[in-house]
């Protein structure tokens, strides 16, 4: 598992416009918010996803971008985005090298029953590519609003 002050792990993947965002698109330019979330159109991504929504002019006023990601389909996450008026990009991790490059693929148990799922994940990158914030098994309801936090706290400590 990644930890606070290590170098992000880059990537290259496709949003659910099919366009390929790379972090390195946002070094020196924007603070990311890497979050990854199990499946679209689940009640816990849903408020999640909303609550990120709800705050989208905040992060961007914040020189933040917010990137949501699973293994689902770009098809899938445009469904999901014209379903609830999702204003961010969602990252079609599909062979699930990005959940594995952030530690997030990790065997889970539900009603007696282990598998292997995305572990709900926030990571902030700053705009040098160093992750600020790491954070394993999140709950999805005032997440967004911690993370906003998190971020406003970086603009205040960086220098002007």
């Amino acid at each position: 598992m990644l930890e606070k002050n290590q170098t992000a792990p880059g990537f290259s993947v496709p949003n659910q416009d099919n366009k390929t965002i790379s972090l390195k698109d946002y070094l020196g330019h924007k603070t990311v918010v890497l979050y990854f979330y199990p499946k679209d159109d689940t009640p816990g991504c849903t408020i999640e996803a909303n609550q990120f929504t709800e705050l989208a002019t905040q992060f961007a006023y914040a020189d933040a971008v917010v990137l949501g990601v699973s293994k689902d389909s770009c098809a899938s996450h445009q469904a999901f985005i014209d379903k609830f008026g999702l204003k961010l990009d969602l990252l079609a991790d599909t062979a699930g090298e990005l959940c594995d490059a952030y530690g997030v693929w990790q065997e889970k148990e539900k009603n007696g029953v282990r598998k292997m799922g995305i572990v709900r994940s926030t990571f902030v990158i700053d705009k040098e590519g160093l992750l600020v914030d790491v954070q394993y098994g999140v709950s999805p309801d005032g997440h967004a609003q911690e993370i906003l936090k998190a971020v406003q706290a970086l603009q205040i400590t960086e220098p002007i």
